[in-house]
């Protein structure tokens, strides 16, 4: 028996002529008007044909073949079942043989929460899921407050740390919690030049982030974090470092100890 290496890829017009797609796609006055013998493959229609007559479970078994090329995956993206189906767009954009330039334009039209599983699935090419989580984040400002915690509880980490500079702390406070949210993601944030000043009162009270020391440079840099909270971390650094890093109005507040 042939390897799986040595079959060429399924294109749709092969898939298509096969008999038991054929006789999916005729109707039955087709079957009794033209009958063909049972030991004879029928003629396949035009591909444009066939294409236009997919059913969502034929082009979900499509998306299923092992061998499917991506020229029948660029030809099932211009089929209307693909903008009708949310099964099939996503399974076309997720697809590892999708064309980039069929799959990167799919993902505008997802649901939200499709495009977080699709950023999340470890099958998923790398460069989708990143454009998974862009559009994710193009559209967070235009989200209910309940998805936005649902997203910052359950999506990536990139996901929750754009949540970070949300203004609800229901959100913030989620995010924070997110497994997988990383302390690189988490100094990003409270280094931008908008980042909430909840968020600085967030991390600076939270029992995980609080104790990395790349966070708390991070927040000692900030006139947003809270006063006491920078006499606190201010004990683990030199008073050459803090006078570093510090901003200036701070450094004088400091106690004479953790200045000299």
């Amino acid at each position: 028996m042939a390897s799986n290496s040595e079959c060429p890829p399924v294109t749709l017009e092969a898939w298509a002529s096969s008999p038991v797609w054929y006789v999916g796609m005729k109707t039955e006055s087709d079957r009794t008007e033209n009958p063909e013998p049972e030991d004879q493959d029928p003629q396949p229609a035009r591909i444009s044909e066939i294409a236009s007559g997919l059913s969502e479970d034929s082009a979900l078994a499509l998306l299923n073949s092992p061998d499917v090329s991506g020229e029948a995956l660029a030809l099932l993206a211009k089929n209307a079942i693909s903008s009708t189906s949310r099964k099939v767009a996503v399974g076309l954009a997720a697809h590892q043989r999708t064309p980039r330039h069929v799959s990167i334009p799919l993902l505008r039209r997802i649901f939200t929460f499709d495009l977080m599983q699709m950023a999340l699935a470890p099958a998923v090419a790398p460069d989708i899921k990143r454009a998974a989580e862009e559009q994710i984040l193009t559209r967070l400002e235009s989200l209910p407050t309940g998805q936005k915690i649902t997203l910052a509880r359950r999506a990536s980490g990139r996901v929750a740390a754009g949540l970070l500079r949300d203004s609800d702390r229901r959100v913030i406070s989620a995010a924070l919690d997110n497994a997988k949210l990383t302390e690189p993601l988490v100094v990003q944030a409270l280094m931008k030049p908008n980042a909430p000043e909840t968020l600085f009162v967030f991390v600076s009270e939270h029992s995980k982030w609080s104790q990395r020391r790349e966070v708390q440079i991070a927040l000692l840099r900030s006139e947003k974090t809270p006063l006491e909270r920078v006499f606190d971390f201010g004990r683990n650094f030199s008073p050459e470092f803090l006078r570093e890093i510090v901003p200036e109005p701070r450094i004088a507040l400091l106690p004479a100890p953790e200045r000299e």
